[in-house]
């Protein structure tokens, strides 16, 4: 990967406030953060004038951080503390939708000179694609008739008659982001009512008419940020408010329900089930209710994964970066203010 370079003048606690987006150089320095083969490391460095520095993620060294304080851009998503202390960053492309990691940084002061921009709505078709399969398979017991395969079990008359159609389902999807509009049209052919929790435009918009409702909803699907606003939001009391035997499924973030309430209510086979994208603490450590807890299929935080994803973070990114060098506006830009 090369030497890295010396950043010793970046590194002065009373560093000079950098210049604004607009002012980067022609041959800006790009840190990049992301598993990439040769070719897709070959695609950046074809597109980008500057200089490259490449990092492999999750085992950042300090000559990594030396590279990212010496950078104007960066790609991927850096160790918080390592973005904070990078004086020469301009403009920040994550690998990712979620922003949580870094919303304990001084938003304030950074963005008067740091813009970040996520991933916006290029996962909305795979998380979609597993919220449905989700709850399609909890309806049709596909999750049942595994674990009876790996155990060479035939139990037809046992698992037919919990069957259910999930055609004329009542469904809450909490959020009316892309993901959310695209499960919408998912659900939409077989004849599912889909009625969507969001404060500007939702068809409910407060806590209130939340509880109110919730319970005539067969399924509530959790697609939103992880806020403030949106930690706990499905408590103890909120989960009780579940019609019994309802799904309950969560792609947002794992901070939305009380897990060991979630596991008290599928144990006792009040709720009909859940589909979870996200956990509280990832991976899920060994032990954990989750694991064992009947009628709850774990998709392990694979929801947003597919086939080319890594070409289209890179499309994304290139698309960005022709927009920063002719003037346009980036897309996906975070708003710090409101948490996403």
């Amino acid at each position: 990967m090369g030497r890295a370079p010396d950043v010793s003048p970046y590194l002065a606690q009373h560093a000079e406030k950098p210049d604004p987006l607009p002012a980067l150089p022609h041959d800006a320095a790009l840190y990049v953060e992301l598993p990439l083969d040769c070719a897709e490391r070959e695609r950046i460095r074809a597109a980008v004038p500057g200089p490259v520095w490449f990092a492999e993620p999750d085992s950042a060294s300090l000559d990594d951080a030396r590279a990212l304080a010496a950078s104007h851009i960066a790609l991927g998503n850096p160790r918080p503390e390592c973005v904070a202390g990078a004086p020469e960053l301009r403009w920040l492309q994550l690998a990712s939708v979620g922003i949580d990691s870094y919303l304990g940084l001084d938003w304030p002061v950074l963005e008067q000179r740091l813009t970040v921009t996520n991933l916006g709505g290029l996962f909305a078709e795979p998380v979609a694609e597993t919220c449905l399969a989700g709850i399609l398979a909890l309806y049709r017991g596909i999750d049942v008739l595994a674990g009876l395969r790996a155990d060479e079990t035939w139990a037809r008359h046992d698992v037919r008659p919990g069957l259910r159609l999930l055609g004329d389902a009542d469904v809450l999807i909490l959020g009316r982001g892309a993901i959310a509009r695209r499960l919408a049209g998912l659900l939409a052919p077989f004849g599912c009512t889909v009625s969507h929790f969001a404060r500007g435009d939702g068809d409910l918009r407060t806590r209130e008419e939340l509880d109110a409702r919730l319970p005539q909803f067969d399924i509530v699907v959790g697609l939103l940020p992880g806020t403030e606003e949106t930690a706990d939001l499905f408590d103890e009391r909120r989960i009780g408010l579940l019609r019994p035997g309802a799904v309950f499924v969560n792609a947002g973030r794992g901070t939305l329900a009380d897990e060991d309430a979630l596991v008290t209510a599928l144990a006792s086979g009040r709720l009909g089930g859940a589909v979870l994208d996200v956990t509280r603490e990832e991976p899920l450590p060994a032990g954990h209710a989750l694991w064992s807890c009947p009628n709850v299929i774990l998709t392990q935080h694979t929801g947003g994964g597919s086939r080319g994803e890594t070409q289209q973070v890179l499309d994304l990114f290139l698309d960005n970066w022709r927009r920063l060098t002719t003037g346009a506006p980036l897309l996906n830009t975070v708003r710090w203010d409101r948490g996403f």
